[in-house]
């Protein structure tokens, strides 16, 4: 496996205070199931959620936004023709955008849309080990929106897709990994109970739009805001009693994290 380096903690509180200071405008186009969780996430982190999906208002939108997020949980003909609008605006304004291919290699034609939507450049693709390895051509893809993959199996899968697409691949997991294709950061911690909760996959994609739109390197912040989601997992884990009263602790750990909490 290709070598790795753990994200710092400095690179965490700098990514964390820039996005408190700039508080982006994230033009979220996600699944209906995954709304709310997505739109409480991002204001707890310190974003501006916008939930704007009308064909005769995403194109100008675009313009407006900070950054653009894609999610492809539940495609229909409508609202791919206005995702692909919206990634064609934003690739033209040079608006950073991010695709979270969900369920990549589960079914042809959903996958037909995901590669139609990466050759619309991207600013970072967002999945698990199993989306991510099959977009590069190296596995068939998880169990639905299951990855039954290991994270630190796709590592040069998510290589090999960030060089042939130029832009960053994140993949989530046990450990984070985050890559450009030439350079590669990791993130540790968390709890595995985050997976139990409808839309924190889906919704740290959308967070990451909002790193990445900020001013700095765009590799650290992306691996920043995967860290910041790490810690608040860690935290919301040994406050909950389950699945149930694990998001609203979770977004609280988002509102209630500072820049000061991570020190090296």
């Amino acid at each position: 496996m290709a070598t790795s380096q753990l994200i710092s903690n400095s690179d965490i509180a700098f990514s964390l205070k820039a996005l408190r200071t700039n508080n982006p405008l994230v033009h979220c186009i996600t699944n209906e199931v995954v709304q709310e969780i997505t739109a409480n996430v991002l204001l707890a982190a310190g974003a501006s959620p916008a939930m704007v999906v009308g064909e005769g208002e995403t194109e100008q939108f675009v313009e407006i936004a900070s950054a653009l997020s894609i999610n492809v949980g539940t495609p229909f003909t409508t609202r791919i023709h206005i995702m692909k609008i919206a990634a064609s605006k934003a690739r033209h304004t040079g608006t950073p955008w991010v695709l979270d291919p969900v369920a990549a290699g589960g079914m042809v034609w959903r996958d037909q849309v995901i590669f139609s939507l990466m050759h619309l450049c991207p600013a970072a693709i967002r999945g698990n080990a199993s989306e991510i390895r099959f977009l590069a051509g190296e596995g068939q893809g998880g169990k639905g929106v299951d990855s039954t993959d290991k994270s630190d199996e796709a590592v040069h899968a998510a290589m090999k897709l960030a060089k042939l697409y130029n832009t960053i691949v994140v993949v989530t997991g046990e450990k984070d990994y985050i890559t450009d294709g030439t350079t590669t950061l990791h993130t540790t911690g968390g709890d595995p109970l985050i997976t139990k909760v409808v839309g924190t996959g889906c919704s740290l994609s959308s967070l990451l739009a909002a790193f990445i739109c900020l001013p700095g390197d765009k590799l650290r912040l992306a691996a920043s805001c995967c860290a910041y989601v790490k810690k608040a997992t860690e935290i919301a884990k040994k406050q909950c009693n389950g699945p149930g009263t694990f998001k609203p602790f979770y977004l609280d750990a988002l509102y209630n994290l500072n820049p000061e909490d991570f020190h090296d």
